[in-house]
């Protein structure tokens, strides 16, 4: 065989029918990075290749599932002729594949560090910490009466013509009004609420203990922890400045002075309740107590003495869970009274026939001061006493 006939036997036959391209067989087996391992092509030997029996090369065939399998890929003769190109290039699938990777590597990562911003700032051990409870603001100002007291012999008499007629006897008159839930609170919640506040007025205005000053434990009882310093404070050092006079808390008499001639005291008033934060409720009261009193250790004559109390309390949850109720703010109007005695104690009432002593408040005040409240006094209106025959 010559040269010429080797060349031709070795040249590559392009088939114009089937596309495929011929190759001699014996030393040009599939490469690995075109084929695989052994030079098979992907999808088998194709059908219709001659065996090589009549041939000295058999003959092998790149068809289509080939080309698709080829890590390498011809470039097109547009894009040879760009400078410094390549004459093959790589195939995309593996580079999208590291792309693919490489974003969900990222996200992974923004993922991760947002779990730990958020983990730091909403820790699930971080305690909450409780609401403290406001030191109570008090005002008291006694009033005093224009002409003497009126007195009689019965209480009932007095109570007949007086404004309080109609009034209702002890605890009856502080009615819980009709209660709904809030945004935050339930109705049983805002119940309590309602109910602590009518406890607190009942022990602080109507219990005879508190009213002669031997006790004060029912009250403290009803009051926040927070407010308990405030509180003994107040018991043990009265003090004219707005937050340490007992008769802010409670009504408690002079009992060297004065006695309950009655104890049908008379009430009238109203509660409300209020949410004003997702975390407190807040209940308003106002109501009207009247006393019969009689000089102390006597059967003298009876005459009336009246309290108006506003109050404000504030409840959270672990006051309503506890039965305890923070004490916001406190305004009592007293009389009769004398202007010039000292009403942050102990109230010293006038008593049936008695006279205001005359004067203002027993010392000025001065707006410089720190320390010391100013001093209020008013008149007791003639209407807001009993009129007798």
């Amino acid at each position: 065989m010559t040269g010429t006939d080797i060349a031709r036997k070795t040249s590559v036959t392009r088939s114009n029918s089937s596309g495929a391209v011929r190759l001699p067989d014996s030393p040009a087996t599939y490469p690995e990075s075109m084929g695989g391992p052994g030079g098979q092509p992907p999808d088998g030997a194709s059908e219709g290749v001659p065996g090589g029996g009549e041939d000295e090369y058999r003959s092998v065939v790149f068809d289509e599932s080939f080309i698709r399998a080829a890590r390498l890929q011809e470039l097109s003769a547009q894009e040879r002729l760009a400078d410094h190109a390549p004459a093959v290039r790589r195939r995309h699938g593996l580079q999208r594949s590291l792309s693919r990777q490489a974003l969900i590597l990222v996200l992974l990562i923004v993922v991760a560090f947002g779990t730990a911003v958020y983990m730091g700032i909403h820790r699930p051990n971080r305690q909450t910490p409780l609401p403290r409870a406001e030191p109570l603001r008090m005002t008291v100002i006694p009033l005093a009466p224009v002409h003497p007291v009126p007195g009689a012999g019965k209480a009932r008499t007095l109570f007949t013509h007086s404004p309080a007629a109609q009034f209702r006897i002890g605890a009856a008159g502080i009615n819980l009004p009709a209660s709904r839930a809030t945004v935050h609170f339930s109705e049983g919640q805002v119940v309590t609420a309602l109910s602590t506040a009518k406890d607190y007025l009942v022990e602080s205005s109507l219990n005879p203990d508190v009213l002669s000053g031997r006790a004060v434990g029912s009250v403290r009882l009803l009051l926040d922890p927070q407010q308990l310093d405030q509180f003994d404070r107040s018991i043990d050092h009265p003090a004219v400045d707005g937050r340490h006079a007992p008769t802010g808390w409670l009504v408690r008499f002079d009992h060297t002075k004065a006695e309950l001639a009655d104890t049908e005291i008379r009430v009238q008033g109203t509660l409300h309740a209020t949410e004003i934060s997702p975390s407190t409720l807040e209940v308003t009261s106002d109501h009207t107590f009247v006393y019969a009193l009689r000089p102390a250790g006597s059967h003298g004559p009876v005459s009336l003495f009246t309290v108006r109390r506003q109050l404000v309390f504030r409840f959270d949850r672990a006051d309503l869970r506890l039965h305890q109720a923070d004490l916001f703010g406190a305004y009592v109007q007293a009389g009769p009274l004398s202007c010039s005695d000292d009403s942050a104690d102990r109230l010293r009432p006038l008593l049936a026939g008695q006279k205001a002593k005359p004067g203002g408040p027993h010392a000025g005040t001065d707006p410089y001061a720190t320390g010391r409240a100013a001093e209020l006094c008013g008149t007791l209106s003639a209407s807001a006493e009993p009129t007798l025959p």
